[in-house]
């Protein structure tokens, strides 16, 4: 199958599944629909490349939080990681070569951005719109897009005075140069750990606003040797082994984030080690020690973080933004202090990035609607009731603080694999009911209660906007495998693909 990325406005597309994304998830996806013989699908993406996340943010320092050998897929595994944790270029350059080795540029159709979908009761199909006027109409609709790719530009009074630059660091500018210049780093999440330390060493001035402080564990991320790049290779039971240790080392941590958050005191004397250790000055410690239980927000890792706000020429200022000016931003406290380029590290729009799926199901509810209403809910963050023949990957609560989002991905894609199975099965049209995504969400939202996240003291990301984490799967991912090894027919209505008969009469459990 070989399709055109040029398209003509106004054109329709017709396939089996349309898939939204060439990430993790949407890589995934079609991969193990070619495995399985259902090539009959389209992938579309707003960029030009594959990669998603990694394809979008290079900002210097760029990086895996979790171990390389553990953050691919396990059906293509990599025994050539040059270190422990894999940075940006070296991620993307592994997902370009999965696709290429998959022909996945034969089934993609790329400067496609998503702009909504709609079910039509009638011929039960999805039509899928996006901004270039090029239309899709599918049986099955995967979203792909993750909660990680719509930046987080806070808006502060007289910003758009500032006459000097501006940018978010997933779309870092690579045509500044910042050697001499003023620069103040707004944020301090996961981006701003890995970023700060690389610029340090350019910069006249850093002025480091910070919110909240984050736990940050020592990390130094050592290069695996070429010898061990070659063992890995040529024995690949030594390499799965690798995998597995690394896979339940990171589960451990599962435990301390999931109702006995004292045992994350020895982590959390670790981190406040690294805090001593690498920053003279007590009131800059004080201010770099967070009063919330670690796990509560994102734990983070680096030994180069507190070093570089330790120099002499950075500045931690915890008073808040109150303003800016053309020249620089002052303080709540009244400091002006001048700067010549502002970096936003501050992250992305995850709960309430979901508000740009604009999907339209079953007759004609709207789900940003819904969820404005009811909260986001979902049956094991893959489906949705009101939604038939539409799946998420990597969908509300599946997100993790302990182990690789890409294992998540795997279970995710298997189980959306196991239901198009059942509806071809049944009757063609799959639905999970509104019974059966109620109970999942007591359920999750039980047991989120008593997670560090919620009793941990910390507001983050995690939260929606009436404080329910709505981001993370609470327990261990083992579970999840568990959960989603087989689709549970009782969960779900059928309806037939047909639309001779009426709704009502065509529904079956």
């Amino acid at each position: 199958m070989s399709l055109s990325n040029a398209g003509t406005a106004a054109s329709t597309h017709t396939t089996r599944t349309l898939i939204i994304g060439t990430g993790f998830s949407g890589m995934g996806m079609a991969i193990q629909l070619l495995r399985n013989k259902q090539p009959d699908f389209i992938i579309i993406d707003k960029a030009h490349d594959f990669g998603g996340t990694w394809r979008e943010n290079t900002y210097p320092g760029c990086a895996c939080d979790v171990p390389s050998h553990m953050y691919s897929f396990s059906f293509e595994p990599n025994a050539r990681w040059t270190k422990l944790w894999a940075r940006q270029p070296e991620i993307f350059e592994y997902m370009r070569a999965v696709a290429e080795k998959h022909d996945l540029k034969s089934y993609t159709h790329f400067g496609r951005t998503f702009t909504g979908a709609a079910w039509d009761d009638t011929t039960q199909r999805w039509t899928v719109r996006t901004a270039e006027g090029v239309s899709y109409e599918a049986q099955y609709l995967v979203s792909g897009i993750g909660g990680l790719h719509i930046p987080s530009v806070p808006r502060f009074q007289g910003d758009d005075t500032f006459r000097g630059e501006r940018f978010h660091s997933a779309q870092w500018n690579h045509e500044i140069d910042l050697r001499g210049k003023r620069v103040a780093v707004i944020g301090t999440g996961a981006s701003a750990i890995q970023f700060v330390p690389e610029i340090v060493d350019q910069v006249k001035e850093l002025h480091l606003y910070q919110r909240t402080p984050a736990w940050v564990l020592p990390r130094t991320n050592v290069p695996i040797p070429g010898v061990a790049q070659t063992a890995l290779t040529k024995v690949p039971l030594a390499r799965r082994a690798v995998r597995n240790v690394i896979y339940w080392a990171s589960e451990s941590l599962a435990l301390g984030l999931n109702g006995n958050s004292n045992m994350m005191q020895p982590i959390e004397r670790l981190a406040k080690w690294n805090i001593d250790r690498s920053v003279p000055d007590p009131e800059l410690r004080r201010k770099l020690t967070p009063d919330y239980r670690i796990g509560c927000k994102r734990i983070l890792g680096s030994s180069t973080y507190y070093p570089a706000l330790a120099r002499e020429h950075s500045e931690v200022i915890t008073e808040g933004i109150r303003e800016f000016t053309p020249t620089g931003i002052i303080a709540n406290d009244g400091t002006e202090r001048e700067v010549d380029v502002v970096i936003y590290g501050t992250g992305f729009h995850v709960t309430d990035g979901f508000d740009s799926i604009d999907l339209t199901g079953r007759d004609g509810v709207k789900l940003k609607e819904q969820w404005a209403r009811a909260g986001m809910e979902t049956h094991l963050g893959i489906t949705i009731a009101g939604f038939p023949n539409a799946f998420f990957l990597l969908g509300p609560n599946t997100a993790l603080g302990h182990n690789s989002v890409v294992f998540m991905i795997e279970q995710q894609i298997g189980y959306i694999l196991s239901a198009m199975k059942l509806a071809d099965t049944k009757r063609g049209v799959i639905e999970v009911s509104a019974a059966a995504q109620r109970e999942f969400t007591n359920e999750i939202q039980s047991k989120l209660t008593t997670g560090v996240w919620s009793t941990g003291g910390c507001t983050s990301w995690y939260l929606d906007s009436q404080g329910l984490n709505r981001t993370i799967w609470p327990g261990f991912t083992f579970q999840y495998w568990s959960r989603t090894r087989r689709v549970n027919a009782s969960d779900f209505v059928f309806e037939s693909i047909t639309a001779d008969a009426p709704r009502e009469a065509a529904l079956t459990s």
